[in-house]
């Protein structure tokens, strides 16, 4: 059962998600799935908030998405963009948020940001591609060599983006404010 405490961390972040939405999206042209600052939110809920409450935070924001609301990079929102080119890399946020979160609860116990780049490079890398790509060659018709090789354009980003959720969960956990095991 989760307490109001946790309840409550779950909705912020699913607001950090949607905050994140903010940044306006780039566009690369040769793929339907542009650059958003979004999957960030995916690692620091994992390394911040751990698998439990960084997979709800990231699943109430994807169900305020399919409930409409234009939390998505662009003002974007509702089933359609879901089952869109996107849909995939979306959905797979819950699941990316467990698996970082699962990992930091193992691997990352400690304020260690090489660990928790680790973590967040498995889970909210790796997993968000394996749900993204996949649905990516299936909906939007691409082949999937196409998919896969037109994906290797985000991770240097990608990879910016699990060394800013490192420092800023190994900061969170050296101040103490919210262990990971809460």
């Amino acid at each position: 059962m989760l307490s109001t405490r946790d309840l409550v961390l779950c909705a912020l972040f699913a607001a950090l998600l949607g905050g994140l939405g903010m940044a306006p999206p780039i566009p690369l042209g040769f793929l339907p799935v542009p650059v958003t600052a979004q999957t960030l939110g995916v690692m620091l809920a994992g390394t911040i908030l751990g698998a439990k409450r960084g997979s709800i935070a990231a699943s109430l924001f994807v169900l305020l998405v399919a409930a409409g609301l234009p939390l998505l990079a662009g003002g974007r929102g509702g089933i359609g963009v879901l089952m869109g080119p996107t849909g995939g890399f979306v959905l797979s946020w819950p699941v990316g948020a467990f698996v970082t979160g699962w990992l930091a609860e193992r691997f990352a116990t400690t304020a260690n940001p090489i660990r928790l780049f680790a973590v967040s490079v498995l889970g909210g890398i790796l997993v968000v591609y394996a749900g993204g790509i996949p649905w990516l060659w299936l909906v939007a018709g691409l082949p999937i060599d196409k998919a896969v090789f037109g994906s290797l354009a985000f991770v240097p980003g990608d990879l910016i983006k699990a060394g800013i959720a490192a420092v800023a969960a190994s900061g969170v956990r050296r101040a103490g404010i919210l262990p990971i095991h809460a």
